[in-house]
């Protein structure tokens, strides 16, 4: 019980830093758009990619180290595009920023997500080579990895029907047009990070 217990606390940890998938799940939270959906996508990732991480990915990750490279650099091209996007939606602020001007279809919303997630090499980092690795100190590290899969869904839930609270808050566009912002902010900050690294 203990290993899944630290598995839960450690996914936990590990995915309440505010990136790219979070912003964007919290952003289709405040819509009402598609949130049940994304919030599946995300956590099914996850879980994949935890399980990947824990049945052993993390030594194929390290035979193949330009596989990382590749991931690191499609994930920085998609990150400038989508935070400028972001910055564009600002600057143009009114009704583009409400919700009804911000709706995507199921097909576009989960193309978005799904490369936020896959492209995005520190969710690979986080979930296939850390929590793998994490996971082989543990007794069990399946039970390590279901309490991972646990927190994610967790996680993942509590943010995108959570953002309902600030619904009113967002009722304005000026706040939209902050929200877009600091969505910009966010992806570019991880870009320029992974461009460091």
């Amino acid at each position: 019980m203990m290993s899944y217990v630290a598995g839960l606390g450690t996914a936990l940890s590990l995915i309440m830093a505010i990136g790219a998938q979070n912003a964007f799940v919290l952003k289709q939270g405040l819509l009402r758009s598609h949130v049940l959906a994304v919030i599946l996508f995300c956590a099914c990732s996850d879980a994949v990619l935890i399980i990947l991480g824990v049945t052993g990915m993390a030594a194929i990750a390290e035979l193949a180290p330009w596989l990382i490279e590749v991931m690191r650099w499609g994930g920085v091209a998609f990150l400038l595009l989508y935070g400028a996007r972001s910055f564009r939606a600002a600057i143009q602020g009114g009704e583009a920023l409400t919700p009804q001007g911000e709706m995507r279809s199921l097909k576009a919303t989960l193309a978005v997500i799904a490369a936020l997630t896959w492209l995005n090499p520190h969710v690979w980092l986080d979930t296939v080579m850390l929590l793998g690795s994490i996971s082989a100190q543990w007794p069990s590290p399946l039970l390590f990895g279901a309490g991972a899969v646990t927190g994610s869904f967790v996680f993942f839930f509590a943010l995108g029907y959570g953002a309902r609270l600030l619904a009113p808050v967002f009722a304005r566009p000026r706040a939209w047009q902050w929200l877009e912002v600091g969505v910009g902010i966010v992806m570019w900050g991880i870009a320029l990070r992974l461009i460091l690294e």
